[in-house]
């Protein structure tokens, strides 16, 4: 793929995107935190596109991490072209973390922008970036202040007003496959607020997840853990594919192997956001 190609974008995000390339090149060289979702995926690319082999994405390996993402991160790295490493973490060190409250994005960010940073200094790299994005700002977004406190990270697609729908039609109009995967987010944000996280509970919401994603095709799933009830949220319009004695069965009995004593099917489907509104649990 030529990315050195012109790009055709509406006239606001063609102005956005001019400026953050731009901002790119006051840069030597730039790590991105690079999940493999969309947000982080792109920004490697823009970067990729301006500075070339000045950039590197790394991948954190973590508990928290679903264990579908890191080949999914190794593709993409490969598609965008450039180059890629991982870096192993550990969240669970963090006891503000693992007491699981409202501000739990901010230890856990705080963890990981301190290594992506200390991996920078050491290898002589001058920022780090990562994926918020302009439309993540209007919520609770505690893990935004941690970002904050780092003097050479930077969060390019929300400093310059970038929407998920315009990260998305960079993406597009770039060409890569990734412009329309589904949103990403770690597997803590399965645990309802107030329920300690721990790694075996992290476990169960992977495995689930992925046993649900084999045995149903879907493309968005998240598996919420309370306390060992799980909580399946799918998109609206995947609900469907759950409408099988078989399928319901199948799945039932994986994720009572996999240690769930419940396994219940939200009927109003998934959107971000939803276990704020459920409180703390002891």
């Amino acid at each position: 793929m030529d990315l050195t190609a012109a790009h055709t974008f509406n006239s606001k995000t063609s102005e956005k995107l001019h400026k953050l390339k731009e901002f790119i090149k006051t840069f030597d060289s730039v790590i991105i935190a690079f999940s493999g979702g969309v947000d982080s995926s792109t920004l490697a690319a823009v970067s990729y596109e301006v500075l070339k082999d000045r950039t590197l994405a790394i991948t954190a390996l973590s508990p928290t991490t679903p264990s579908r993402e890191i080949e999914e991160a190794k593709r993409i790295a490969q598609e965008i072209g450039i180059r890629h490493e991982f870096i192993e973490i550990n969240e669970l060190e963090s006891d503000g973390f693992v007491e699981n409250s409202p501000e739990r994005c901010y230890f856990c960010k705080k963890h990981l922008l301190s290594a992506m940073v200390k991996y920078a200094k050491q290898n002589g790299y001058s920022a780090v970036f990562e994926g918020t994005n302009a439309s993540e700002l209007k919520g609770h977004r505690p893990g935004y202040k941690a970002i904050k406190e780092f003097n050479i990270v930077h969060s390019p697609w929300a400093e310059f007003g970038f929407t998920k729908e315009e990260i998305r039609e960079v993406a597009k109009t770039m060409g890569f496959s990734f412009y329309n995967k589904p949103s990403l987010a770690c597997l803590a944000s399965r645990i309802p607020f107030g329920i300690k996280i721990d790694e075996s509970r992290l476990r169960m919401v992977d495995e689930a997840e992925n046993a649900i994603i084999e045995i149903a095709k879907v493309r968005q799933v998240r598996v919420r853990n309370f306390n060992g009830m799980a909580i399946i949220e799918v998109d609206r319009d995947e609900r469907q594919k759950f409408f099988s004695q078989e399928v319901m069965d199948e799945i039932a009995e994986r994720l009572k192997k996999i240690g769930f004593s419940y396994v219940l099917l939200d009927i109003e489907g998934y959107r971000t956001g939803k276990l704020s509104g459920f409180g703390r649990f002891g």
